[in-house]
This record gives structure tokens, C-alpha cells and sequence, in this order.
């Protein structure tokens, strides 16, 4: 089989499974709204929780940013490309969070990439909640380490596997919110069970920072966890985008010398770092607008009981219907664009086959009125 025999038969399969990705040109922000085709949608797919990426204080300091520093840093960190903005924002992330060190990543996919391709050795194993991020699976299956994914939020499991003999040093990872199913792990017990085998826990807490614990701290710091690595995003609740590294200073360095996604890599530009400290800043005094998204995740969770659909047991932003079928989530999804609503049909191999969905997020942005468009028009394409 030739190359464009094995393209066209590969994209030919994703069609016939209903799975067939394709992107969709937004005109018009994503926000509460997005705008496509000259069409206007109330946006319940972004992941912009608490609405930053539409706040003057965010975008005022990109701009002040941009005239200070210019549109890009001129280079990789470990050149010229690490500035006084960078310094700052490793500096205060680390002290808002515990930890001694903070490093900055391009996004949280290289963050989780850099991290197990710069520590595992062939003796090593990593321990990985069945349900991480692909990023996290990726790199670990390409990684010389061995790896053992655990039944998800089963620390039983994970303990399990713990108790195995392993040659090298054994990594656990989980997540604090799962992007897919919006449940939260049982970080405290992990950690537990981690530290009594003499392993090490990393939390991925992409969709947790921001909106759960004190001043929006995340996962980890709600459930009194310290992790011996923290990966925090910056393209969810932050509503811009990029990724950092919490540890303690001896790993730090360590990666300085050996992650090559941050040796490498061109830095982000200083007037996002500019940005990423004023949306830090929001978060941090972002209590009414951590108690506004709850209210809107209460509202829809009392609203959509009455769906013979299935709804994740999820208090978080991320609140999936179950629908299973691929073919029927495109068709739901379709329908409710129809009537102005942006919802995202998810579909295997994004979550596991049978596992077809409408990931719906909310915000603080949303309006009451949003949501209950929201659940008018599923309560008719659902009957």
C-alpha cells in the first residue's frame, strides 16, 4: 500500500465510524458567544470558565505587554527568550501555589510531554489513571519507561500496581478534573499511596486550576494535596493559554538541563506572560465569579434530571450527556446548532468507543436565560 493509499484509507475509516474531526473557522471570539458564518451561538464548548479572556484588565495588560516588550520573545528561554515577564509570572505562580519553583511551558501538552521525556529511564514505570489526557499517554508510551494505566479513580487499583516490584522509580498520574468526564480525582488517597511505595505523584490539573479551592488555587490545594509535580494550564480558567511546572528546585533544575520542549522551544512572548499575570490576578480575587459558575453548574445539573439521556457525575464545569451512538451525538449537536446552540459532539478515539457525547461547559459568562435555551431545546430534540 502506497502513501496516499494508506492517507485516503486511514481519513476513508474515520468517515464510515461517524469520527471524522473537522475544524470549524470562528469569526467572532469565544466568549459567552461565538460567531460563525455570520451566525451568532451561545458557546457552551470553550473552556474559558470564568470569562478572562474577554476582561479588559486581561486584555489591557497583552496590549501594555506587546508595546513593552514586542509581539514574540526573539528566542528559545535559554537564550534570549526569558524575560523580566517570565520571571514574574514563574515567581507568583510558585508562591500562590507552595511550591519553590515555577517553569513556564509554550502549552500544557509540551509541559506533560517535556516532563516524562526528560525523567523516566527504561527501569522506570509509570502509573497512569486509565482516563489521562492524551498528552500525558502519549508521552508516557514513547517514554523508555514502562507503562500501567489504573482503573479510573480507583485508587485500589493504583495501589496494586504500586505493590509490584519495579527495578527503577515509579511516577503515578492523574488528573484533578477530567476534561471528558468532569470528575475529580481522589487526589488525597493517591498521594497516600504514592509517598507509602516511595513514589512520586504528578497531577494534571488543567481544568481544576482557577475555579476549585481557596483564591482558585485548584485540585490539589482543595483536597490539602502537595504533588510532587503540579502541571497548571493556562488556556481554561486563565482564558488565555500556555502551561507551567510546579516543583521543588532540585527538579527544577534538572529540567532545565534536560527537558528539551523548554530548551528548544521558542518562549512564549513576554506580553503573554503580561497577560497571564493580570488574569492570575482576576483568579486570585475571582470569588464572585467562582460562585457564579457553581450557580450556573446547579442550575443546569436541577434543570437536565429529566433527560433520558445520561449526565457524568460531575460538579465541575465540564458536564457530559452521555448519548453513546456517534452517529446520534453529530445528529443531537447538529440539532442543537440548529436553534443556536454551540455544543461539541465528542467521539472515540477522544474518549473510549461507546463513550460518544455532548461535552457541555459552563461558565460564568452564561446568563440564567442561556442555559434554560439550553434546556429547552434538549428536552425537545431528546423526546
Amino acid at each position: 500500500m502506497g502513501w496516499q493509499q494508506r492517507i485516503e484509507q486511514a481519513l476513508e475509516e474515520r468517515r464510515g465510524a461517524a469520527a471524522y474531526r473537522q475544524r470549524q473557522v470562528n469569526q467572532g471570539g469565544n466568549g459567552r458567544y461565538l460567531q460563525l458564518d455570520g451566525q451568532r451561538y451561545v458557546n457552551f464548548s470553550g473552556n474559558d470558565y470564568l470569562g478572562l479572556s474577554q476582561h479588559p484588565e486581561v486584555i489591557t495588560a497583552w496590549q501594555q505587554g506587546a508595546q513593552r516588550f514586542g509581539v514574540g520573545s526573539g528566542g528559545s528561554g535559554h537564550v534570549t527568550g526569558f524575560c523580566h515577564a517570565h520571571h514574574e509570572l514563574e515567581q507568583q505562580l510558585a508562591e500562590w501555589l507552595g511550591y519553590p519553583r515555577a517553569l513556564l511551558f509554550i502549552s500544557g501538552y509540551a509541559a506533560n510531554q517535556a516532563l516524562l521525556a526528560a525523567l523516566m529511564q527504561a527501569d522506570d514505570r509509570i502509573l497512569a489513571d486509565k482516563l489521562s489526557h492524551a498528552s500525558i499517554l502519549e508521552a508516557a508510551t514513547h517514554s523508555p519507561a514502562q507503562l500501567r494505566r489504573f482503573r479510573h479513580n480507583q485508587p485500589q487499583a493504583l495501589a496494586t500496581l504500586l505493590q509490584k516490584a519495579c527495578a527503577g522509580q515509579q511516577l503515578a498520574i492523574t488528573e484533578g478534573v477530567f476534561s471528558m468526564d468532569g470528575d475529580s480525582a481522589p487526589l488525597a488517597e493517591l498521594h497516600r499511596l504514592t509517598q507509602q511505595a516511595g513514589a512520586w505523584l504528578m497531577v494534571d490539573d488543567a481544568h481544576g486550576i482557577g475555579v476549585r479551592g481557596d483564591q482558585g488555587r485548584g485540585s490539589c490545594w482543595q483536597q490539602g494535596v502537595r504533588p510532587e509535580m503540579l502541571v497548571v494550564t493556562f488556556g481554561k480558567a486563565f482564558g488565555v493559554s500556555g502551561a507551567a511546572i510546579l516543583c521543588d528546585e532540585p527538579l527544577a533544575e534538572y529540567l532545565l538541563q534536560f527537558a528539551r520542549h523548554l530548551i528548544y522551544s521558542t518562549a512564549m512572548p513576554p506580553a503573554q506572560a503580561c497577560a497571564l499575570q493580570a488574569a492570575l490576578g482576576c483568579i486570585q480575587q475571582g470569588d464572585e465569579l467562582r460562585e457564579q459558575l457553581q450557580k450556573r453548574i446547579q442550575y443546569f445539573r436541577a434543570g437536565v434530571a429529566s433527560l433520558p439521556l445520561t449526565l457524568s457525575a460531575s460538579d465541575t464545569a465540564i458536564q457530559p450527556l452521555l448519548v453513546g451512538d456517534n452517529q446520534r451525538a453529530l445528529d443531537l449537536a447538529q440539532r442543537l446548532r440548529e436553534q443556536g446552540l454551540w455544543v461539541s459532539a465528542i467521539r472515540p478515539p477522544t474518549v473510549p468507543p461507546g463513550g460518544a457525547r455532548l461535552r457541555i461547559t459552563l461558565t460564568a459568562a452564561h446568563q440564567p436565560q442561556d442555559i434554560d435555551r439550553l434546556l429547552e431545546v434538549l428536552h425537545d430534540v431528546c423526546h
